[in-house]
């Protein structure tokens, strides 16, 4: 089977495939070598440093957090805001670590309707502030307030983040350390490692483009070719969520109101 290639360059239909013929792509024996490797990566970079890691619920971060507490280390955070799938929250709510902290952000629909051009991005750009806002800034409210030596990330190449110069883990100019384990990690050695150690995925990765769009609030779902498409994917995994929004943001009455005139 093909190796999947850049993520922005791979369908979710593509990802389906890699997960249903993954045990031909990676070995239960090449995995363990890696995740060996790794385990004593994570040991040795946080040595003697106070360290927790960063949990979104996504696939790279349920490996990571399976590392880590392989490696010792079961302090984490999640940063969510009040614009959640609730059955992605439900699903948290059940699945989270044990020593799992939640940071919310507090972004909720009256804010959204104050920033409607963080509705659905058509950019990477508008995406990018997504998690700046939220998750990046959970982690850095978390980092301080437990005066952490290392906050450990599940941020990999293969997904075009940034981990370093030449390295996986580096310390900004506010003096906080990021250490990515998992910076030369392949798709295909986490979706491997899943399998093999059947960890449990939430419920975003079986909806459409699961696996393209990955964890995030619903506003801030990408690909969808407009602001109306938007609404009409996320009426089809939570109708509620469109109810609800649309006695606030006018973009939703529009695709209620068009969806009842064609009925």
């Amino acid at each position: 089977m093909k190796p999947l290639g850049r993520k922005q360059n791979i369908k979710n239909e593509e990802w389906l495939e890699a997960v249903a013929n993954i045990e031909s792509s990676v070995s239960r024996t090449d995995l363990l070598a890696l995740e060996e490797e790794t385990v004593l990566d994570i040991r040795a970079k946080t040595d003697g440093k106070k360290a927790a890691y960063a949990w979104s619920a996504g696939k790279d971060s349920i490996v990571l957090g399976h590392l880590c507490e392989s490696a010792g280390i079961h302090e984490c955070m999640i940063g969510v805001c009040n614009l959640e799938y609730p059955a992605f929250i439900s699903w948290i709510d059940e699945n989270k670590p044990t020593a799992c902290e939640i940071i919310n952000t507090g972004q909720d629909l009256d804010w959204l309707s104050r920033h409607p051009d963080m509705l659905f991005p058509q950019s990477s750009e508008v995406a990018g502030q997504w998690f700046h806002i939220v998750q990046h800034a959970a982690q850095a409210r978390y980092f301080k307030a437990h005066d952490l030596g290392a906050l450990i990330l599940g941020r990999r190449r293969a997904d075009g983040n940034f981990v370093g110069r030449g390295t996986n883990i580096y310390t900004d100019g506010r003096g906080v350390t990021r250490f990515s384990p998992l910076a030369g990690w392949k798709h295909e050695h986490i979706l491997a490692y899943i399998h093999y150690h059947a960890l449990p995925l939430p419920p975003i990765y079986e909806w459409p483009n699961g696996y393209l769009c990955g964890t995030h609030p619903w506003p801030a779902r990408q690909w969808t070719g407009g602001i109306e498409n938007g609404w009409r994917e996320v009426y089809g995994i939570d109708p509620s969520i469109v109810i609800s929004a649309a006695e606030k943001i006018e973009s939703a009455r529009r695709f209620l109101n068009g969806k009842e005139a064609r009925a």
